[in-house]
């Protein structure tokens, strides 16, 4: 069986990739994905893990923990999402670095795994607007100590990615930007699931939908009803071209606050980001979906 992890990250999804794959219950069963509900393995994971300690599951609980997630059935690609794969919201950040435990932990969802081919798919985002969706979104985290001992050249994607990819050599890693995922949501869908991309998914435009004015989401259906693009950067094009007449700007723009965050802080973040984008897309065996 194929297993694909959705491990995050924080504040970048909000289990929307479960709502809108679990839109297409009949298109998941007819090309054999499962993608069970959270309440289905997110607890049993955590403990069967925490009772390996990283070590490798044998065949017998493999079968079992597989068993209680799928209640008999019996999928060729199995998808499970949880933003706390990786790591609780205490050690997101840590000694002023993003996920200094993602290599460990996906080692070990790996191993809890072993008979079973194993991807993991991870959003990323700019770290000038990642940091302080943080401390909101957590409001027991310690936000000014967060603030204080960050090391701005320490916010470094690729890492995460390059740590993911040593510690689990035979597993592909796809990524993409959270900035981007209006543009290239039905992508994210499709390649999780495995399914090919000729085949429509509903819930391909759930985030663009948040971002618009109610009047462009009703146009932009209905003309993708009437002219169905014939390819994914026709596709690409028709979003941008309605996103740019009706976007929300204050759903767009996002405000940067954090004590001592100054606009140079914010531009020297957001170039690092790009620079880190372009150095994340020559990692082996990492695949990155752009817009």
């Amino acid at each position: 069986m194929q297993i694909a992890f959705h491990v995050g990250a924080h504040c970048t999804d909000e289990d929307q990739l479960l709502k809108s794959l679990l839109k297409n219950p009949k298109i998941l069963q007819d090309h054999g994905v499962a993608v069970p509900g959270p309440s289905k393995y997110r607890k049993l994971l955590t403990d069967v893990f925490s009772k390996l300690d990283g070590g490798r599951a044998t065949e017998e609980t493999q079968d079992v923990v597989l068993e209680a997630i799928l209640d008999g059935e019996d999928p060729d690609r199995l998808v499970l999402s949880f933003q706390n794969f990786i790591c609780g919201p205490r050690r997101i950040i840590e000694d002023g670095m993003l996920y200094p435990l993602a290599g460990e932990r996906t080692h070990n969802l790996r191993a809890g795994f072993p008979a079973h081919d194993v991807e993991f798919f991870i959003a990323l985002r700019n770290p000038a607007t990642f940091v302080p969706a943080i401390i909101s979104a957590f409001p027991d985290l310690d936000g000014h100590k967060i603030a204080s001992e960050l090391r701005l050249e320490g916010l470094i994607w690729s890492d995460v990615v390059r740590d993911i990819r040593e510690a689990n050599p035979d597993c592909p890693v796809t990524v993409w930007c959270n900035e981007d995922t209006p543009l290239i949501w039905p992508e994210v869908m499709h390649d999780i699931t495995g399914i090919d991309m000729r085949i429509l998914f509903k819930g391909g435009l759930d985030i663009i939908a948040q971002i618009m004015e109610r009047e462009g989401v009703k146009r932009l259906r209905a003309y993708m009803a009437e002219n169905p693009p014939v390819s994914e950067i026709q596709r690409r094009r028709v979003l941008a071209a309605f996103l740019d007449k009706y976007a929300i700007d204050e759903a767009v723009e996002e405000e940067v606050s954090l004590p001592g965050w100054t606009d140079e802080v914010v531009e020297r973040l957001s170039q690092s980001y790009d620079d880190d984008m372009d150095e994340l897309s020559h990692i082996p065996g990492v695949n990155f979906i752009t817009a």
